[in-house]
């Protein structure tokens, strides 16, 4: 396990930039740096949506306005960085390539966050997400930076998703994905820091780490355990592409976007790997979804 013992003495803190810091999971790796004593930098698009209150912001956080795309932006974030936390949610492969190219400039250890749906003996991957993600694997390994890379099963935070038809009723609809073993997106963040904090890189497995909860769930398995916390009966009702695609779109979601969701929902194959990477980067095992859901039941109320 990576030693993540908070800086002494005259050590310098560790400046690490985080992308996608105002997401569900980026919000979580900021906190766990900030309170292992990093100087943390996060590359976003609007200030008023950093994590945290605004005095932890000030005191603790260093805002560069831009995004992944905007190469001056992402070059201004980089100087003095030490290690990065890189999350790439585009489909724009040209973006990624100049992307790269600022990292290979600034030689940070980067820390990628990809997809456990990756197929590494396939030519091609299941749909468009999973190609972004392996396609940014191999970029980031093509050009020199040894990134180490952390494949995510599907977050348990995107049931965030189904809050307000929670709010007005007992079901949730949806596409009805494959079957994966859901992991605690707070799980997924302390091994993330672990590995940016971690002051030996050389005990770091090259190979990608598999980041899994402890049980493979359906969308239906979800909606249960979120009742059972509720103490509600719920249901999931699948929906068919042609409706979900409409409603992606009338909730204001891009077109190519939603065009990429619905692939992921029809071709992504089911996953029965469960692994204990989670507990191998923190020091304990993962926890359950029933677990998450007890810990978020305020926001489905």
């Amino acid at each position: 396990m990576p030693d993540t013992t908070r800086p002494t003495g005259t050590h310098r803190s560790p400046s690490i930039l985080v992308t996608g810091a105002t997401g569900n999971l980026g919000r979580e790796v900021v906190d766990r740096l900030q309170a292992h004593g990093a100087r943390v930098r996060c590359l976003v698009r609007h200030l008023p949506h950093l994590p945290g209150s605004r005095s932890a912001v000030e005191s603790a956080v260093v805002s560069v306005i831009g995004d992944l795309t905007d190469r001056t932006a992402v070059r201004a974030a980089l100087v003095g960085v030490d290690a990065v936390f890189l999350i790439w949610p585009l489909l724009d492969a040209a973006a990624a390539h100049g992307l790269v190219a600022e990292l290979v400039a600034a030689a940070p250890r980067v820390v990628y966050m990809s997809s456990t749906a990756i197929d590494d003996e396939a030519a091609r991957q299941s749909d468009p997400i999973v190609q972004v993600h392996a396609d940014m694997e191999a970029l980031l390994r093509d050009a020199g930076l040894r990134p180490v890379v952390l494949r995510s099963d599907t977050l348990a935070s995107n049931a965030r998703g189904w809050a307000a038809q929670l709010r007005a009723g007992d079901v949730v609809a949806g596409p009805n994905v494959a079957r994966t073993a859901v992991v605690d997106e707070r799980d997924v963040a302390d091994a993330a820091a672990a590995v940016l904090l971690a002051s030996h890189h050389d005990q770091l497995s090259l190979e990608p780490y598999v980041l899994t909860g402890p049980e493979v769930l359906g969308r239906a398995d979800q909606v249960a355990r979120l009742g059972a916390a509720l103490r509600r009966g719920l249901s999931f009702e699948p929906l068919p592409a042609d409706l979900a695609r409409s409603r992606m779109l009338a909730d204001g979601r891009p077109e190519r976007l939603v065009e990429a969701l619905l692939a992921a929902s029809v071709c992504r194959p089911e996953s029965r790997r469960i692994t204990d990477h989670v507990e191998r980067l923190t020091g304990r095992p993962a926890g359950t979804f029933a677990k998450w859901a007890v810990d978020h039941v305020a926001e489905f109320s």
